[in-house]
């Protein structure tokens, strides 16, 4: 008997939900594209894209269902042993922190203090190398967003960018 026949049909297998998540994401995505209109190949109409978009989703869905049906895959439980939380939670509350601090503060200000806690604390980089990438990228994504861009950055109660 060779190993493929030994995989049993498991309701906690994560591969298999995942799959199945992801089908039912696809369906809604060419229902979607299908409601926007497809319209055709050279008058393309606003669902045109979601629609193919939304039937690729359902065709890799459905090989990673196969593949769990067939192949079997780790469980619920084994997903989640040994993950260390600290540091997406970490970064969850920095990144609400942010979009608080955003409007009041406006972006230069609110992003630079983001950076440079996500270079000390997330993934820790040597102080003299945090504080000039926690200015400058800020500095050039502002640069890049509102004098290319043309896109409206909030600035802030100071009036900084």
């Amino acid at each position: 008997m060779s190993d493929q026949s030994n995989v049993k049909f498991r309701l906690n297998n994560s591969e298999l939900w995942g799959g199945l998540i992801g089908l039912a994401l696809g369906g809604f995505v060419v229902w979607s594209g299908l409601k926007l209109k497809l319209g055709t190949i050279n008058d393309p109409g606003a669902g045109f894209v979601l629609f193919y978009t939304g039937i690729l989703m359902c065709l890799f869905a459905a090989s990673i269902i196969i593949a769990a049906l067939t192949e079997g895959g780790p469980t619920f439980g084994s997903r989640w042993v040994n993950t260390r939380w600290t540091k997406p939670l970490l970064v969850i509350v920095c990144l609400i922190a942010f979009s608080f601090a955003l409007n009041p503060l406006g972006f230069l200000l609110s992003s630079v203090p983001l950076m440079l806690l996500l270079l000390r604390v997330v993934d820790p980089v040597r102080w003299p190398l945090a504080v000039p990438i926690a200015v400058l990228v800020p500095l050039g994504m502002w640069w890049v967003l509102k004098r290319l861009l043309l896109i409206q950055l909030p600035s802030g109660i100071f009036e900084i960018g």
